[in-house]
């Protein structure tokens, strides 16, 4: 697990990028496991402004749930809430209509129909590495880390 210490310092040598950053669950996850992609989400928590909207709390908080107990659970938010980052806590009329004219004309999860409005709405890029946003490629500027393999091709 990274250190939230160290996570949230900006650096005052390196420039502060133009837009924010928004990350979503996976990438969220790949910082906090230290998984492939780690470095580059540590890099914008230090750089950039940095939003988490509450669908991915609510994803990393049921996930770390489901694999490793609450207690796990319950460090992780504590953990979120240390790190340099603003939390989106309110959905307004306008991301929520964005939200679902996503979700009925791509082939996304409801999740990240969401997670993705709240990008566009925020003029933020999409920081993520699930390949499930390829689908929405054009609509909004997003930054794919490296993407886990597939079940499939474990099984070769």
């Amino acid at each position: 697990m990274k250190k939230a210490a160290d996570a949230g310092k900006r650096s005052s040598v390196e420039t502060v990028p133009a837009n924010p950053y928004l990350l979503d669950t996976s990438a969220l996850l790949s910082f906090i496991e230290d998984e492939a992609g780690a470095d580059r989400v540590e890099q914008v928590l230090k750089l950039a402004t940095t939003l988490i909207p509450w669908p991915v709390l609510l994803e990393t908080y049921y996930i770390t749930i489901q694999e490793a107990g609450q207690a796990e659970a319950d460090q992780r938010i504590a953990l979120i809430k240390q790190l340099n980052v603003k939390i989106l806590w309110d959905m307004d009329e306008p991301t929520l209509l964005i939200a679902a004219k996503l979700k009925a004309s791509h082939r996304i999860s409801l999740a990240e129909a969401i997670i993705a409005a709240f990008a566009i709405r925020r003029v933020a890029v999409l920081m993520h590495k699930d390949p499930e946003y390829d689908a929405l490629t054009g609509l909004l500027p997003m930054e794919a880390l490296p993407y886990k393999p597939s079940v499939a091709a474990k099984r070769k």
